[in-house]
């Protein structure tokens, strides 16, 4: 059973390239009704899409949140709204490197290899203000690290080496076609590709 809220609106997904994609984004400071509405509509755009983590920007919000539904290396299912995040990674001797493919919900169609730590932990307050902590392996780990970045004006594109950057794009136009501008409210064209199975956030 889920813990997000739900009976939200499905909106349509910020593409890179857009501003609020690539600044630092506002923090969260009002935490009323409209805050309450985005983040059921954030969770409702974010299961449409089949992702497994939205930020605000993916949705054209300027503010510092983020939420998720997403497994860790074990396949537990960990959900959560974190506004204001900030990430905590391991370091020296504790820092190991998961070379996984990444994709984003804002490129949609394209993946490629992304290097990052194998554990992350994320602290911030919930869409009521409350404190939360998350912390995981595995696809968590990447999600809670691809989410953060979001907020702070970061796409998984900007980590990549110049080759691996112009591959990730030339894979997003092959699929440009498949996605209208406002998916997922409108759904994607239905075709075999070698992703299928890896989610993106």
């Amino acid at each position: 059973m889920s813990t997000l809220p739900g009976n939200g609106s499905v909106r349509p997904i910020t593409r890179w390239g857009e501003d609020v994609m690539h600044r630092v984004n506002q923090p969260v400071t009002d935490f009323g009704d409209d805050l309450q509405t985005l983040v059921a509509d954030m969770v409702a755009t974010m299961n449409a899409a089949e992702g497994v983590g939205l930020a605000a920007n993916q949705v054209g919000v300027d503010l510092q949140l983020f939420v998720f539904d997403c497994p860790d290396k074990e396949g537990n299912r960990v959900q959560g709204v974190v506004c204001n995040p900030v990430l905590e990674l391991p370091e020296g001797k504790d820092r190991n490197l998961d070379e996984g493919d990444e994709g984003c919900l804002s490129l949609p169609g394209a993946f490629t290899k992304c290097a990052r730590p194998d554990f992350a932990k994320v602290t911030g307050v919930d869409q009521h203000g409350k404190p939360v902590s998350f912390e995981g392996d595995g696809l968590l780990a990447r999600c809670l690290q691809h989410e953060t970045d979001h907020t702070q004006g970061m796409v998984f594109g900007d980590r990549l080496s110049r080759k691996y950057k112009k591959r990730l794009f030339a894979e997003a136009d092959e699929f440009a076609p498949d996605y209208p501008s406002d998916w997922p409210i409108s759904p994607m064209v239905e075709h075999e590709d070698d992703h299928e199975d890896t989610p993106a956030t």
